[in-house]
């Protein structure tokens, strides 16, 4: 441990591609020498370094700046494994998305793959998004709740969600009854926040934990698809080991209270970490 701290002198700096190129976010794009990402009614404006520029002149941290790097990384290194990781990435942010589109995001990301999630979200920014110039370019906000929640079914379809048209039509409604308070949900426990937003239709373990991690400050949620089972399965069989083909959420809880134990309270970065490892391991694609 004390050697792996040793090499990495540079905690604070953000490596943008690798944090951009990371499952997190969606509706970003690389422009010259810049990238350019939706967050809401905003649009950033990004550099290698990760200076900030906002279309709102909007001020707030989401590259979670404030973290304290160099503790959370001596608290998930906890094998040879994850230590590779963290050297290899290092620099990889959580990042903290505006929670609506994250929120929605994740819904539509059901079931789907990287470009999928992304072409279905262009289609929905597109269609129901106001359209804006920045820098001499042209984007489309991400449409706010309201406009979503106010559009038909056959609008939401038509921007090719399938099944999920009706659980991003639900999810708004709720943003716009209150029924899902973003600003509560970020105060509360991690397990309250998800028993809340696991009450939104279509919003299942994984997707909620993608949601708190994200967007809502619960670094101590790891997300568990597909990938990451597999993930812990090869580098982790004796800890975490899955019984079933398929995970229940009995088995989602158990195995997450198995993962806090093990990986502390900022397990949401080690997920980040080993999950970029592993689908850069297999050259699957990004953005």
């Amino acid at each position: 441990m004390k050697q792996l701290l040793s090499e990495m002198t540079d905690f604070n700096r953000i490596n943008l591609k690798n944090t951009i190129n990371s499952g997190q976010v969606f509706l970003w794009k690389k422009l010259d020498n810049y990238w350019y990402g939706i967050n809401g009614q905003d649009i950033l404006r990004v550099n290698d370094s990760g200076q900030i520029k906002s279309y709102q002149d909007y001020k707030f941290d989401f590259f979670r700046k404030k973290d304290n790097m160099e503790e959370i990384i001596q608290s998930i290194s906890k094998d040879k494994t994850i230590r590779l990781a963290v050297k290899k990435y290092l620099g990889l942010r959580i990042l903290r998305q505006e929670p609506f589109q994250c929120f929605i995001s994740f819904i539509v990301s059901s079931n789907s793959n990287i470009q999928k999630i992304k072409f279905n979200l262009e289609n929905l920014s597109e269609k129901l998004g106001k359209k804006v110039e920045f820098d001499k370019k042209e984007f489309h906000l991400f449409p706010d709740s309201k406009t979503i929640a106010n559009s038909t079914i056959e609008e939401i379809n038509s921007c090719g969600l399938g099944y999920r048209s009706k659980f991003v039509l639900d999810a708004a409604r709720m943003v716009e009854s209150k029924k899902i308070n973003f600003e509560y949900l970020k105060k509360c426990s991690y397990q309250e926040a998800k028993e809340i937003i696991q009450t939104v239709p279509g919003v299942g373990s994984k997707v909620a934990d993608c949601i708190l991690l994200f967007s809502l400050d619960k670094l101590d949620a790891f997300p568990l698809d597909r990938w990451m089972i597999r993930i812990l399965e090869k580098y982790y069989f004796d800890k975490f080991k899955l019984e079933t083909k398929s995970i229940t959420e009995k088995q989602y809880q158990d195995m997450h209270e198995k993962i806090i134990d093990y990986f502390g309270p900022f397990a949401g970065y080690a997920q980040q970490f080993l999950f970029k490892m592993e689908r850069e391991n297999y050259h699957k694609k990004w953005l």
